[in-house]
């Protein structure tokens, strides 16, 4: 997710952080509502809470500081979603911080959904670059290292579920790994980290993931078609995907019927308001952008999520849903230039409060 559209104006950002305890030497703490018994998978995304929190951030329910996570919670989300890049130029999404937020997600009683990137940054359809220690490995230690580090997450993260790359259109770890132009080879590296999976936990569910719907989604995994994995992902953006809600459903049936597996929206997001809080540049800004029956307002927010879930949820092969940049505020400042190209689509208005669309996250 990344990049483009528009400018200007106000926020400001204080912090809270807060972390549960429990005496071991005590009755056990009862884990309330049990992840395992609560099947449909209501996501968030928040890899940047660490980084947000730490530059002094204080999210808010109704005016009063409130742990995000904890507002995720009582909201009825289940799942926390959450990146993990090889060799990141800061401690961003590096194992030691999300090592330390998944802690914080068990500890909350909720689902860890890991995402590896297989990479050092970004990894998406445009963008699937090895680690920089893999980039001059011949393709059989190439396998060894995918193999090797996929086992050391495992132990390290025991997440709920995995997913082997972010939206691997056309494969990752390019060139070796690339799907088309290796096709051979893509496969391989997959089934190697679906087999360090397997090997290090019976329980942990593998996602494959796609961006986007309809042919192309068909296509890609009917070529996933050896892979030992569980769950088919789907990323859907109206702005990227198609305004076409009855499409996403005709995908979800038609690949889960054909491959036998629970599809999950993996990713998705709307925004609240088309205008801005900091001076980085916006993804969706325009009303272009957007489903007429869905403005961009808390309501309409509220409402696409909503229609989502229900979609999902109707759909025998659904599974889930996960909301992407849920956490990814203006967390730096009404002027800054690095702050998010996503703070109009966040889960938190312009003023750090909880919005309506939390009401999506409800198990009914």
């Amino acid at each position: 997710m990344k990049s483009f559209i528009r400018l200007t104006v106000l926020v400001t950002g204080l912090f809270l952080f807060s972390c549960s305890s429990n005496d071991p030497e005590v009755t056990p703490s009862p884990i309330p509502n049990n992840p395992g018994t609560d099947d449909f998978i209501r996501a968030a995304d928040m890899s940047y809470l660490p980084l947000i929190e730490s530059e002094g951030t204080i999210f808010k329910k109704n005016g009063v500081a409130e742990n995000a996570i904890t507002t995720l919670k009582n909201a009825g989300c289940n799942t926390i979603r959450i990146r993990i890049w090889k060799n990141p130029s800061t401690t961003s999404s590096s194992l030691a911080e999300v090592k330390a937020l998944a802690l914080r997600v068990k500890q909350a009683g909720m689902k860890v959904w890991l995402t590896v990137h297989y990479s050092d940054t970004w990894a998406d359809p445009g963008n699937q670059t090895p680690p920089s220690d893999w980039a001059s490995l011949s393709f059989a230690n190439l396998k060894t290292a995918v193999s090797n580090y996929t086992t050391l997450l495992m132990t390290e993260i025991q997440p709920d579920i995995i997913q082997i790359g972010n939206e691997i259109n056309s494969g990752f770890l390019w060139p070796q790994g690339h799907l088309i132009n290796n096709e051979s080879q893509c496969l391989q590296l997959i089934a190697a980290a679906s087999s360090a999976i397997r090997n290090q936990s019976a329980t942990t569910k593998i996602m494959i993931h796609y961006a986007g719907i309809g042919s192309g989604a068909t296509w890609f995994f009917n070529k996933m078609s050896s892979i030992n994995y569980d769950y088919i992902g789907l990323s859907y953006y109206p702005v990227w995907h198609g305004k076409n809600l009855s499409d996403v459903n005709t995908t979800i049936t038609s690949l889960g019927q054909t491959h036998n597996k629970k599809v999950i929206i993996a990713e998705t997001a709307y925004p609240f308001t088309l205008n801005w809080n900091d001076w980085t540049n916006n993804i969706v800004g325009q009303n272009d952008q957007l489903i007429t029956t869905y403005p961009a307002s808390n309501e309409g927010q509220k409402n696409f999520i909503l229609a989502i879930k229900n979609l999902v949820k109707q759909n025998s092969r659904g599974l889930g849903f996960c909301y992407w940049g849920a956490e990814w505020i203006a967390f730096r400042g009404p002027t800054a230039t690095n702050g998010s190209s996503w703070e109009n689509q966040a889960l938190w208005d312009f003023n750090n409060n909880a919005l309506p669309v939390m009401d999506a996250f409800s198990q009914n």
